[in-house]
């Protein structure tokens, strides 16, 4: 199923996208989609639901972030070798772990703020896993039975706070409007394998990055099993899997960012696409 929530900021309700392709409004059944409707349970009962029998949704929608009541945006660092390569980092021997404050998350084509005082505000298109069943010291093996399902990510990164601030990223992580986060879940069950995506992302129309999770350094079995020996991932929560190459940060001959007017769209196969503008601080 491809999931979604739809509607004003803060006014969002659950539809769900047809194999039409067509979205079909998921009122009648469920309040919102949160920690509850996308564990096991719920999302047995949604997928036993008729969809030829819920209403079309006409005209063109607002996406809000395709689930709510998120606690935790956990997110991984330097999870691609020719990212950490051209970021001059060692590959790591354990996940780089931080965080993203859920006060960024927004939906995939709102616009995102350029802070005051930014210097290196960055792009970065990753694999968001969405977790379904509270998760706390689980094993690889299982790790996959926690997921909900997988969505599009841009892990918008101001470069100057990341690392010329202090010793930890979070600070340049997590400003608002910079965690877009959908169109839809996707569930596991139609993704697949998670290590098999294609993934590209475009500044101002021109491909700057064009990757595959296949790449990737720790797999998503990997990062749930290790994130959930540290904290207990509830239903709801985020975790945001690290980029491939063709940041802000390691663009030839010198690396460059992004400034008010620009475009950024970006897109993960089976997973649908974002575009945002971004746009000066009030």
């Amino acid at each position: 199923m491809k999931l979604c929530r739809i509607g004003e900021a803060g006014q969002e309700r659950p539809a769900l996208v047809d194999a039409d392709g067509r979205l079909r409004d998921l009122s009648a059944h469920i309040a919102d989609l949160d920690g509850a409707a996308i564990g096991p349970e719920g999302l047995a009962r949604l997928a036993a639901i008729d969809v030829d029998s819920l209403p079309v949704v006409e005209g063109p929608v607002r996406y809000g972030p395709p689930v709510t009541g998120t606690r935790q945006f956990v997110a991984i660092g330097l999870n691609y070798a020719d990212h950490a390569a051209e970021s001059n980092l060692p590959i790591p021997a354990e996940p780089v772990v931080f965080n993203k404050w859920v006060s960024c998350i927004q939906g995939p084509n709102d616009p995102v703020i350029v802070p005051r005082d930014s210097l290196k505000t960055d792009w970065e298109v990753e694999l968001g896993v969405i977790i379904g069943s509270a998760a706390h010291n689980v094993s690889e093996a299982d790790a996959l039975s926690h997921v909900a399902g997988y969505c599009v990510i841009n892990d918008v990164s101001e470069r100057a706070w990341q690392t010329e601030r202090g010793a930890t990223w979070d600070k340049g992580k997590g400003f608002p409007t910079f965690g877009p986060v959908g169109p839809w879940l996707v569930t596991s069950d139609e993704v697949g394998d998670p290590q098999a995506l294609s993934m590209w992302l475009d500044v101002n129309g021109e491909r700057k990055q064009d990757g595959s999770t296949k790449t990737m350094i720790f797999t998503v079995e990997q990062i749930v099993a290790y994130v959930s020996q540290f904290m207990t991932l509830l239903p709801g929560d985020i975790i945001t899997t690290g980029t491939p190459p063709g940041v802000g940060l390691g663009q030839k001959p010198e690396p460059w960012y992004l400034k008010v007017g620009d475009v950024v769209a970006l897109g993960i196969e089976k997973l649908g696409e974002q575009q945002q503008s971004f746009i000066a601080a009030n």
